[in-house]
C-alpha cells in the first residue's frame, strides 16, 4: 500500500482533496451501483412505467442529485473512475479492454473452463483504490456483483485491489447471462451445476413458436445470479459487525440479457399487455416479453435493495450506514431494450446518445444518498458532481485524507446540508472508444468532441439550460467558450499508459 501511495504521489496528476468536518463515529458505507440504468428509469426521477418503491423511499429519506455524472459511457472505465478518483484523461482503464491477445476470449464456453480467457485487462498493482484507503482506515471491505477491472489470477482482481471479500462476476462477458455456470467467491469458483451452459447469442430452437413462453425455456434456468449475490451481500453485512464496513454492491441489473424471474415478468405483462417478442437480432438472448422483462429486472433490483436495507435495520446498523445509489452509464441500445418506450426523461436516448456516448443520456445518472440523522430527508441538490468525487467523499466520511492525487472534490458538505461545499470549475470526460470522444461540462455549457479516432478536433457546443437534448450546436456563436473548452481538453488529457487507449487526434505514436 505504501508503495502504491508513493508511486501516485509523484505522478502529480491533481491536487489532493481536503476533508470537511464529519461525525466522530465511522459509519458503514453501502455504495449500490446499477448497470446501464438511465437517469429517468426509477420513479423518483419521473419514471412512470417501472415500479421502484424502495429507491423512491430512499429519495424521500435522503438527498437526490439532479446533476450527477458517471465516470464514462461504458462499464469498465466508468468503474475505474469511481474506484480511483481519476477522470478519463488520467485513469488507467479508459475503455472496455477485453484483453483479446490472450486468445478466443469471446468464446463463452471456453472461458467458462479456462480462467485465462476470462476477465478484462487488469488495473495495475500500483493503482490505489478507495477500497484500499478504507481498508487502511479499519473498514472491512467487500464487493458483490460485477467487477470488470482485472481477470482471474491477475493483479487486478478485487482481492488484490483492496477488497477483503468478493462474490460475483469477475468478467463482463460472462455477465452477459443471468444464469451462469459459476460465480467467483474470492479466488475460487462457486459452480452452479443446476444451470445449463447456454452461450450469449444463442437463438430460439429451429421451428420454435416465438409467441410461446415455453420456447424460451433454456434462457430461464434454476440459479438466477442476483439471488446468490444477494445472499452473499447479506452474509457480508452480518459478518462485518463490530467493525465499520464498506460494501460496493455492483448489480448487473439492468444490463442485458433481458432475463428476470417469471413472476416478476408476469406482473408487467399484466400491466403493459401483450407485446412482440425480441428474437435476439441485436445480441444476447431472445425474450418473449422484452418491455416487461426490462421493467421486471429494475423492479427486482429495487426489491433486493429493500431486503438489504431490512437486514441493516434487523442488525441495528441502519442508522449508522450511509447508502448511496447510482448507475455506471446510461441506457443501452441493444439486446432487446427499448429505452424510448420507457419515457426516458429530458434526454435523447438510443444509439448515438445513451450508452457509449458522452451526451447527457450516456453519462448523467440518478444518485441518491441517505444517512439517518445526517442527511436531510426529502432534500435535493443541483450540485454538478461526478464519479471521481466519490473517492474523496468516502474518505471524508471515514475521516481520512486520500493521500493520493484525485480529480475529485468531496461532496460530503452537500450531504450534510452545510454551506461550505467546494465546486468544480468544470467536469471532464475522455473516452477513446466509439470513435473517440472528449467532453467538458462548464456551467450551462457542454462541449463535446466526437470521432477523434478519425482525426477530428472540432468541438460541438450546447447550452444545457436551453437545450438539454443537445440538438442545437452553438459553437459558431460562442468561439470564446469553445476556446476555453479546447484549453480544458488539452490540459486534462494525459496520454494513456496503455496504447490501446490512445486517441489518434491528440496522441502521437
Amino acid at each position: 500500500m505504501n508503495t502504491k501511495s508513493s508511486l501516485w504521489a509523484v505522478a502529480g496528476l491533481a491536487a489532493l482533496a481536503g476533508c470537511t468536518q464529519k461525525p466522530a463515529e465511522k459509519p458503514n458505507i453501502l455504495y449500490i451501483l446499477a448497470d446501464d440504468l438511465g437517469y429517468s428509469e426509477v420513479g423518483c426521477y419521473d419514471q412512470t412505467k417501472i415500479e421502484t418503491p424502495v429507491i423512491d423511499q430512499m429519495a424521500q429519506n435522503g438527498i437526490r442529485f439532479t446533476q450527477h455524472y458517471a465516470g464514462s459511457a461504458v462499464c469498465a472505465p466508468s468503474r475505474c473512475v469511481l474506484l480511483t478518483g481519476l477522470h478519463g484523461g488520467h485513469a488507467f482503464i479508459r475503455g472496455n479492454h477485453e484483453w483479446g491477445e490472450r486468445g478466443d476470449v469471446w468464446n463463452y464456453a471456453k472461458a467458462v473452463e479456462d480462467p485465462h480467457l476470462e476477465g478484462q485487462y487488469p488495473l495495475a498493482d500500483s493503482i490505489v483504490t478507495v477500497a484500499e484507503l478504507l481498508q487502511e482506515a479499519g473498514y472491512t471491505t467487500g464487493i458483490v456483483g460485477k467487477w470488470g477491472l482485472g481477470a482471474p489470477e491477475s493483479e487486478g482482481i478485487p482481492n488484490r485491489q483492496g477488497f477483503d471479500f468478493f462474490y460475483g462476476y469477475n468478467c463482463q462477458r460472462q455477465a452477459h447471462t443471468y444464469y451462469p455456470k459459476f460465480l467467483w467467491e474470492n479466488e475460487k469458483k462457486d459452480w452452479f451445476d443446476e444451470n445449463e451452459l447456454v452461450a450469449p447469442g444463442t437463438k430460439l430452437p429451429k421451428g420454435a413458436d416465438p409467441y410461446d413462453w415455453n420456447s424460451y425455456a433454456k434462457f430461464n434456468q434454476k440459479v438466477y445470479s442476483p439471488d446468490p449475490m444477494l445472499a452473499e451481500a447479506l452474509k457480508f453485512i452480518e459478518n462485518s459487525q463490530g467493525t465499520p464496513f464498506f460494501l460496493y454492491y455492483a448489480f448487473t441489473i439492468p444490463h442485458v440479457a433481458l432475463q428476470a424471474p417469471k413472476e416478476w415478468i408476469d406482473h408487467y405483462v399484466e400491466k403493459f399487455g401483450d407485446e412482440p417478442p425480441y428474437l435476439g437480432k441485436k445480441g444476447y438472448f431472445p425474450q418473449r416479453y422484452p418491455h416487461a422483462a426490462y421493467a421486471a429486472m429494475v423492479s427486482y433490483m429495487d426489491h433486493q435493495i429493500g431486503i438489504v436495507i431490512d437486514k441493516l435495520k434487523e442488525l441495528g446498523e441502519y442508522d449508522n450506514t450511509l447508502i448511496i445509489f447510482s448507475s455506471d452509464n446510461g441506457p443501452t441500445y441493444n439486446g432487446g431494450t427499448d429505452s424510448p418506450w420507457f419515457n426516458p426523461g429530458p434526454f435523447n436516448v438510443g444509439y448515438g446518445w445513451g450508452k457509449g456516448f458522452l451526451h447527457e443520456a450516456g453519462i448523467r445518472e440518478p444518485m441518491i444518498a441517505q444517512w439517518p440523522g445526517h442527511i436531510q430527508p426529502g432534500s435535493e441538490t443541483d450540485l454538478p458532481s461526478c464519479f471521481y468525487d466519490v473517492l474523496p467523499t468516502l474518505c471524508d466520511v471515514a475521516g481520512i485524507k486520500p493521500g493520493i492525487p484525485t480529480d475529485g472534490i468531496s461532496f460530503l458538505p452537500t450531504l450534510l446540508g452545510q454551506k461550505n461545499q467546494k465546486k468544480h470549475d468544470y467536469l471532464f470526460w475522455e473516452f477513446p472508444e466509439y470513435h473517440g470522444q472528449q467532453a467538458v461540462r462548464m456551467g450551462p455549457w457542454k462541449g463535446i468532441r466526437m470521432n477523434m479516432q478519425k482525426g477530428n478536433l472540432s468541438i460541438q457546443l450546447y447550452n444545457l439550460d436551453e437545450d438539454i437534448r443537445e440538438e442545437h450546436d452553438v459553437a459558431a456563436e460562442h468561439p470564446d467558450i469553445v476556446e476555453q473548452i479546447r484549453k480544458i481538453m488539452e490540459k486534462e488529457h494525459q496520454k494513456a499508459a496503455l496504447k490501446r487507449f490512445w486517441i489518434k487526434a491528440i496522441d502521437e505514436e
